[in-house]
């Protein structure tokens, strides 16, 4: 079994805000792999479903954990405790504010380079879980960041946002067999964004 958890606020306050590509994300996949139902466990909403890889047939657990974006390990930890899974077989889908908007990165351990929803999961199973990492720009000054990720999507950006949550949710049978770089070179083939410094928008 993977675990694939989206971080985000829960609340229609909060639904289209940056913050909450993560749950976007989950979202798109739950749609695009029908899924089953909704319902609340592990402090989330959880829905189950399984997935056709090259490696045979996978259990897959999504997870929108309700605990607020910056709680989200007690979550997280709560299901892979419950399934005696280790922190390798957790996915975390998350905005990513150093990464140009509709970049896309896969990526495992390391920091939370700031990101409090990361060093809560992080404090509550350690720092070994893979993470999808979903570009939305930065403001420019660490001053504008927490306006930045819980304000909404502009207009001009619903086009690329669509195309990225498509394309994670097309490509997804690699990230379940396992194969992280070949998942991250088929979302962005999928969803091309060129390579930008994430602060100016401009070409590095």
């Amino acid at each position: 079994m993977i675990i694939l958890a989206g971080q985000g606020n829960p609340g229609p306050r909060y639904a289209g805000n940056r913050h909450n590509v993560g749950f976007m994300a989950i979202d798109a996949i739950a749609d695009r792999w029908r899924f089953g139902p909704e319902r609340s466990r592990f402090q989330s909403l959880a829905r189950e479903g399984e997935i056709e890889t090259t490696k045979g047939p996978e259990k897959v657990l999504l997870l929108k954990p309700q605990t607020f974006y910056n709680e989200s390990g007690r979550a997280v930890g709560e299901a892979l405790k419950f399934y005696k899974l280790k922190p390798a077989d957790l996915v975390l889908f998350y905005d990513e504010i150093d990464l140009a908007p509709g970049r896309f990165r896969m990526k495992t351990g390391g920091g939370a380079a700031g990101n409090n929803g990361v060093r809560s999961v992080t404090a509550h199973i350690g720092p070994d879980f893979r993470r999808a990492r979903l570009g939305v720009g930065h403001p420019g000054h660490k001053d504008r960041v927490q306006g930045h990720v819980l304000s909404d999507f502009h207009k001009v950006d619903q086009t690329w946002v669509a195309d990225l949550l498509r394309a994670v949710a097309d490509a997804l049978p690699a990230l379940v067999a396992g194969e992280d770089e070949k998942y991250q070179n088929e979302v962005m083939r999928l969803a091309p964004a060129e390579k930008a410094d994430p602060r100016k928008g401009k070409e590095d």
